[in-house]
């Protein structure tokens, strides 16, 4: 029983090092495909479990991109800019804190997470048209 946790937390380990370093934002596909270059016996499924508790844990957060669920290592506060014409996400800082805080005093609110996404043509996209 030992071995299985073990195995468990080195394929956890192994995907969540994997988010954290990619920039793409990526998929479960993506990831899977990049896990199983360093454990190959990996499956679909047992990737799916291990980001659904990465995620649950606050490891590493969730995009949903219409169909298409993506997964961001970077879990400090920020928001994302997607580009409609390559489908790419780019990690963006807009909000500042006295804006929110202004916000959230006028309304009387309590915000607990702020999620701000942003959607036009990347730079690239605009330089190749």
């Amino acid at each position: 029983m030992t071995m299985k946790k073990q195995r468990f937390s080195e394929q956890r380990n192994t995907i969540l090092g994997i988010v954290k370093q990619a920039k793409i934002h990526p998929s479960a596909d993506w990831i899977y495909k990049e896990t199983r270059k360093k454990m190959p016996n990996i499956s679909l499924g047992t990737v799916y479990r291990n980001l659904n508790q990465l995620v649950e844990k606050g490891q590493i957060s969730m995009i949903k991109d219409k169909t298409l669920i993506r997964y961001d290592g970077n879990i400090l506060g920020h928001d994302h800019f997607c580009c409609t014409n390559c489908n790419t996400w780019y990690d963006v800082d807009i909000l500042d804190k006295q804006t929110i805080d202004a916000f959230s005093q006028s309304n009387n609110f309590k915000i607990d997470t702020i999620s701000l996404e942003l959607v036009g043509t990347c730079a690239t996209c605009l330089t190749n048209s």
